[in-house]
């Protein structure tokens, strides 16, 4: 049986973190969708705060509630298929906005296509979503003592999408219409999607159960190849093994803090700096891009530190940081000091999103895909909550607001703070339990090995 399946057999370790983080950078570009272009499209739809935090926001509403159901059908299938799709849906998405700009855009783009603009905003988000699902398709393939590492790479290189498209697109929009900045986005969306379906691979076990092999079997023949997590069940058994524990939930919520919050300040940073410091587009799409760029590159570092001293540990001290520069910025009147605080809150959110998935495998080993859809779907959410949190802020406080909204993120962090604590307190009660009782691991679960703390 296995000679017949082996020569099928496609893929290796490193090539399916490549293709994962490859897909992941394609559709996670769609979080700074509408930020560099939101000061136009305010003016020329006369959109309130309110409105254009609910607008940069839009994509965020699917990219983050489709990653509970598509992160679980990972736990079932692999990442492949539902990578493909959400990517399909995202390049709908951006097609019906290249063509809305292109024949409407400015004269005839109203408020009455609000809804509209929503609609496809959330159609784009779709491939966001594509992260859970690549968190689970990377996690499938690396034994535990390198899940902070790998999931540090997919996540911060495929996180540096926005930053650069907060860059480009305002240099793009100046130099081109919007209908032909939207246009090159389509395209680059459509090279992105070709090019997962070419390198995406699924890790050995779903390969092998594809071939026909019974599941008892393919996990044999998967761990012999060095595969040491895998899935518990369905799709909705993952959901609620997952949902069953509350690390679980704690996670979720360290999650909402700071990949939420990335998410919001990606899309709000530029309405920011626009908004409180009158800054054009380009200079706030330069200065969104540093914190993205930054909050991105580190979380590979944070993958790494976290392999090292635990996740536990990485997240007290960076959700301490995120705490201090997110009071910064509620305090600041001045752009040195704004620039400085923005890049301290970057690396505290950067080195926490590190964290919480060096946890995950750990705390929820036989059900990762369904973890990681309610950590990625319900944490991500916070990129769709807290933009029209922070534009009440302004529409109630005025200029100010801008500065005053970044409380939010003090009162967050303070509560995750909490949290990494708790969870570092009982991962050490578990740890001595499980030396004073050696023979509850008599087992060996596979894949359950314990992270150094």
């Amino acid at each position: 049986m296995k000679r017949s399946a082996e020569p099928a057999m496609r893929g290796t370790p490193s090539l399916g973190l490549a293709g994962a983080t490859l897909g992941f950078f394609f559709g996670f570009s769609a979080v700074a969708l509408f930020g560099p272009a939101a000061k136009e499209l305010k003016h020329v739809m006369a959109l309130s705060p309110l409105q254009l935090g609910f607008l940069v926001a839009a994509p965020a509403l699917s990219g983050s509630l489709l990653r509970i159901p598509f992160a679980a059908w990972v736990d079932r299938d692999g990442g492949r298929r539902p990578f493909l799709t959400l990517l399909i849906l995202s390049i709908i998405g951006m097609a019906g906005l290249y063509l809305l700009f292109h024949f409407l855009y400015p004269a005839r783009i109203g408020p009455a296509f609000y809804p509209l603009l929503m609609l496809l905003g959330v159609l784009c988000g779709c491939g966001i979503a594509v992260f859970s699902v690549g968190i689970g398709q990377v996690s499938y393939w690396f034994p535990q003592n390198q899940q902070g590492w790998s999931l540090g790479v997919y996540a911060g290189i495929g996180n540096l999408a926005p930053g650069l498209f907060s860059i480009l697109l305002p240099i793009v929009l100046s130099s081109w219409s919007l209908a032909g900045a939207y246009l090159a986005w389509l395209l680059f969306l459509l090279l992105g999607t070709v090019s997962y379906a070419l390198t995406g691979r699924n890790a050995w076990y779903f390969q092998f159960v594809k071939q026909g092999i019974e599941p008892a079997r393919a996990r044999e023949l998967a761990a012999e190849r060095g595969q040491q997590i895998f899935p518990g069940g369905s799709a909705a058994a993952a959901l609620k093994l997952s949902a069953q524990q509350w690390r679980t939930w704690a996670l979720v919520f360290l999650y909402f803090t700071t990949f939420g919050g990335f998410l919001c300040l990606t899309s709000w940073m530029p309405v920011y700096w626009s908004g409180y410091f009158r800054l054009g587009a380009r200079e706030a799409g330069i200065l969104t891009a540093i914190f993205s760029l930054l909050a991105s590159g580190i979380r590979v570092f944070g993958g790494t530190w976290s392999d090292l001293v635990g996740g536990e540990r990485t997240s007290i001290v960076s959700l301490s940081v995120l705490m201090g520069g997110a009071f910064l910025m509620a305090l600041s009147h001045s752009f040195p000091l704004s620039l400085t605080a923005e890049m301290i809150v970057a690396v505290g959110m950067g080195v926490n999103n590190a964290a919480v998935f060096k946890m995950l495998p750990k705390f929820v080993p036989n059900a990762v895909g369904g973890a990681a859809g309610w950590v990625g779907g319900i944490g991500a959410f916070g990129g769709f909550l807290l933009p029209p949190l922070m534009g009440l802020f302004v529409e109630h406080g005025g200029d100010p607001g801008y500065a005053q909204g970044f409380l939010v993120f003090v009162a967050l962090s303070l509560t995750s703070l909490g949290l990494s604590i708790n969870l570092s307190i009982g991962s050490r009660k578990r740890l001595v339990g499980s030396r004073a009782a050696p023979a509850a691991f008599s087992e060996k679960p596979v894949g359950r090995k314990r992270s150094t703390l």
